[in-house]
């Protein structure tokens, strides 16, 4: 009985699959996950013993059909293990295995090795390690650097692409079979370096990447940067070294009078961070400085140029303007005007956004900002206060008149005192004068009453 059963199984074995070798190629990145797949498609895949080797390794991993597992000592340690197969997967006939942390030394052929009652089957796959690499690893500005590809096995009739930053470098250029890019480090070659492999002989295509860097000067970020400051703002000029790096004999100087910035505070204490603090930014500030130092028995420099922006009010027919100007504005594409008033509790009220290098002032008080923005968003910004002039002027213009009037009604009444005084004052001195003679007071007296009698007779009559 158990020999034909056995008999059966072999048969339905032989018919779905039979005992024949297949080889899968899977290619992975370095440093990552990679999955070698390997699944059972008998009828009746439980209990089985499968087992992972490695040409010239032995074995990777191996699991009898009882379910005890082994690794090989090449892969296994105490802390954790590079191979693994996920148990939770073997009911349903998958046996692959997960390498973790990929090393060059793990390519090669592998062969995943199914056991059932006595037959088996042989699975074989070809695993590639793809990478990318720089030499050396962290380039100062101006050495030779040499970004790799390499894929091993390396397959045959191999083509090699590379991009920077998403961007084709040397479009469709094939690289020599040194498989290198030869470049000299410096800013522009800065960000993501990406190769392609193209096999033309499965016509696949496999990628890695590496990133690039460059110490040396990081700020400014790249030669003649454009750096915008407000008039009559604070400003710090950058020059900032890699931390890893300990420049000497560090300079910043203004390239159009070659002078070197002496009387401005250094930003920071650190070694490498030798910016420049100018307090107050004055028109004569605008120009083009350097940043320099010496590393190592070289002299590094980065230029930048400093662009001083202002805003400059007028009257135009009894409007105030304002427009905001800069000492270079090639490469600004826009300006935007934002209003900020505040009420008398403080609280803070945003207009709607002006646009253009000139504005009308409608609300003749608060705060305006010009922001003036370039094809990469926004540069720089100069704000300005202004105050009540329209309402200043209204209330000067009725003060100067209600005063004049009122000097003019004074003035009018000063004089009709000054007359009544001297009238007054020219009484008083001919009664002093009468009064120095008695007699003639009295006879000026007789005839006055002798007038006066003779009128009240004439009334009579």
């Amino acid at each position: 009985m158990i020999l034909v059963e056995t008999f059966v199984f072999g048969m339905i074995f032989l018919l779905t699959k039979g005992v024949r070798s297949e080889e899968t190629e899977v290619v992975g990145e370095a440093g990552s996950q990679v999955v070698l797949p390997c699944i059972c498609e008998a009828a009746q895949c439980d209990p089985a013993a499968i087992t992972w080797s490695k040409d010239n390794k032995g074995t990777v991993w191996r699991k009898e059909s009882s379910g005890l597992q082994y690794w090989g000592s090449s892969w296994f340690n105490r802390k954790n293990s590079r191979v693994q197969c996920p148990h939770f997967k073997f009911a349903k006939g998958d046996y692959s295995l997960e390498i973790n942390d990929l090393k060059e030394d793990d390519a090669g052929l592998y062969t995943c090795k199914v056991e059932i009652k006595g037959y088996s089957t042989n699975k074989q796959i070809m695993l590639r390690i793809i990478k990318a690499s720089v030499s050396p690893s962290t380039p100062m500005t101006g050495d030779d650097v040499s970004v790799q590809c390499s894929v091993t096995p390396w397959p045959q009739n191999a083509v090699v692409y590379w991009s920077l930053n998403n961007k084709p470098f040397a479009p469709k250029t094939r690289i020599s079979s040194g498989r290198a890019v030869d470049i000299q480090a410096s800013d522009k070659f800065v960000g993501t370096w990406t190769c392609s492999v193209h096999s033309q002989t499965t016509s696949n295509v496999w990628s890695a990447s590496v990133e690039l860097s460059v110490t040396g000067i990081i700020q400014p970020p790249k030669q003649d940067t454009k750096l915008y400051a407000a008039l009559g703002s604070s400003f710090t000029m950058p020059c900032v070294f890699s931390p890893s790096l300990s420049p000497t004999a560090v300079l910043v100087e203004k390239l159009d009078s070659g002078f070197q910035i002496f009387n401005n505070r250094s930003a920071s204490s650190s070694s490498w961070d030798k910016s420049i603090v100018i307090q107050e930014v004055v028109p004569e500030n605008e120009g083009r400085y350097r940043c320099g130092g010496t590393i190592r028995g070289r002299r590094l420099s980065q230029t930048m140029q400093l662009i001083v922006a202002k805003i400059v009010k007028s009257k135009k027919k009894g409007t105030t303007m304002l427009s905001c100007q800069l000492s270079d504005p090639s490469e600004v594409s826009e300006y935007e005007w934002v209003h900020v008033s505040y009420d008398i509790n403080g609280t803070e009220s945003v207009g709607p956004v002006q646009i253009g290098q000139t504005v009308p002032v409608k609300e003749d008080f608060g705060e305006w900002t010009c922001r003036f923005l370039g094809s990469n968003g926004l540069l720089g910004n100069v704000t300005t206060q202004v105050h009540l002039m329209a309402g200043l002027s209204g209330e000067n213009s009725s003060g100067v008149s209600s005063n004049s009037g009122t000097v003019i009604g004074l003035s009018f009444l000063l004089v009709i005192l000054l007359l009544v005084l001297a009238q007054m004052y020219k009484n008083h001195r001919r009664r002093r004068r009468i009064l120095q003679y008695p007699a003639l007071e009295t006879i000026v007296h007789t005839i006055s009453n002798e007038r006066e009698e003779r009128e009240k007779d004439r009334v009579k009559k």
